[in-house]
């Protein structure tokens, strides 16, 4: 396991709606890339969060 996860949020009205966590930077980026093709008006924010912050 590595130490930093991806994660995606989902973003409406300034608010975070749904987060998403992944292994590696390129899975996030593809699961980005078809959500921009399904809902193309919703914002997806992707940043690397360290896994101790996610688990104890």
């Amino acid at each position: 396991m590595t130490s930093t996860l991806w994660q995606c949020e989902q973003l409406r009205a300034g608010q975070v709606w749904n987060k998403v966590l992944f292994h590696s930077r390129g899975e996030a980026e593809h699961f980005m890339q078809q959500m921009r093709r399904v809902e193309p008006d919703i914002f997806w924010r992707m940043e690397a969060v360290a896994a101790a912050q996610v688990w104890n």
